[in-house]
């Protein structure tokens, strides 16, 4: 049986970050109750049984919901998949949420990954994100997973930050590094339309740094975090060896996946497709539900559209790459697509290969180092 990836869309904030671009709501608590029934009906229409590999909680914050909430939810979850009881379980969780006793609720419901949004060890910096915790919130909040049981946690960090120094990242990484985590992301910031950092940045209110600087922060980074024990796997992502993120593997080795949850994104049955975003509409068309449509949609899906064999080409192609470590197999591709990369994309591979962006090692096509941190725009450069 054909296994897929969960992802459950939480669409609410107490606070929307400065930088955020994804479907979050603050100031909307209120709909959480509404919101959760509704997500278990659209859990329980998409469910048939489908086995289930990975869950996700993200979003938004996860964590504004109570252990009953993720229980209910949970409880769908578990009635509509077959979810492999060794599955890798998700949450995103901010760290003034994370009190002991509310981490050893989320284990005790099988949840048993964390992804824990850090972002920086700068209060300045912190602020300017539009943040609700300082460095001693994220320690403790490291504490309490450790006695909760937790085994696999993740934190995130930022770089590129407008006013953001060398030495400011590095001793983000390093505050971060002390704290022992299995998995570190570590992202770039991208200014995305219509957010509040992006519109200081345009009014030159803001200055980023350089792009030099950019990628001198990147370098340091790679180095001093695999010596820490967590090489690079993916090209925002490190882990120790084994705690690497199954869930977003399955993305970039262009895996199905379902994906649940007001403005959630999934991709099975050869569709790609979007639920609405504005959470009061979601709920209206998820809770009123009271038929099966063809899988994967629900009530709540908005857009769909099929994905052509060139478009699933390209984008296995692009999400592979993103594996630094291993890249694209030439004879997967070959067995999957019936066409070789050479045939479809060989001037451009070679164009790049040449210009020391990509390289090809017993059989795979990877990334090199130095195009790690432009990698978008060596996509852009693949396509036909």
């Amino acid at each position: 049986m054909k296994a897929y990836a969960l992802y459950l869309h939480i669409p609410f904030c107490a606070i929307k970050c400065s930088y955020c671009a994804f479907n979050t709501y603050a100031n909307q608590e209120s709909l959480i109750p509404a919101f959760v029934a509704a997500l278990c009906n659209e859990i329980r229409f998409v469910g048939a049984g489908q086995a289930i590999r990975t869950v996700y909680f993200g979003g938004g914050t996860p964590s504004v919901l109570s252990p009953e909430q993720f229980r209910q939810i949970m409880t769908a979850c578990r009635q509509a998949f077959a979810i492999d009881p060794a599955a890798e379980i998700t949450a995103e969780v901010n760290p003034n949420d994370a009190t002991p006793a509310y981490l050893a609720a989320l284990r005790a419901l099988g949840v048993n990954r964390l992804s824990l949004g850090m972002q920086s060890a700068h209060e300045p910096e912190l602020r300017l994100m539009a943040r609700d915790h300082g460095l001693g919130g994220v320690q403790r909040a490291v504490e309490a997973a450790r006695a909760a049981g937790f085994t696999n946690l993740s934190l995130d960090l930022i770089f590129g930050w407008p006013g953001q120094t060398l030495r400011a990242w590095q001793e983000s990484v390093s505050a971060a590094l002390a704290l022992h985590p299995d998995h570190l992301s570590m992202y770039a910031l991208e200014l995305e339309p219509g957010t509040a950092i992006t519109r200081q940045v345009e009014r030159g209110r803001l200055i980023l740094p350089d792009d030099d600087l950019t990628a001198e922060m990147y370098d340091w980074a790679d180095q001093a975090v695999t010596a820490a024990g967590l090489p690079q796997y993916e090209i925002s992502n490190w882990a120790r060896p084994g705690t690497e993120c199954a869930h977003n593997l399955i993305y970039w080795d262009h895996g199905e996946y379902i994906g649940v949850g007001a403005g959630a994104h999934g991709y099975a049955a050869g569709l790609r497709y979007e639920t609405v975003k504005p959470i009061q509409r979601y709920i209206a068309l998820a809770a009123g539900q009271t038929e099966r449509r063809p899988f994967p949609l629900t009530a709540a899906v908005e857009t769909w559209e099929a994905i052509d064999p060139p478009t699933q080409m390209m984008e296995n192609l692009f999400t592979g790459l993103r594996r630094v470590k291993t890249g694209v197999n030439d004879a997967e591709f070959t067995a999957r697509f019936g066409q070789s990369l050479d045939s479809v994309y060989g001037q451009q591979i070679e164009r790049l290969i040449r210009r020391g962006l990509l390289v090809r090692v017993d059989g795979w096509l990877r990334l090199t180092p130095a195009a790690r941190l432009i990698s978008n725009a060596v996509f852009r450069e693949l396509m036909p």
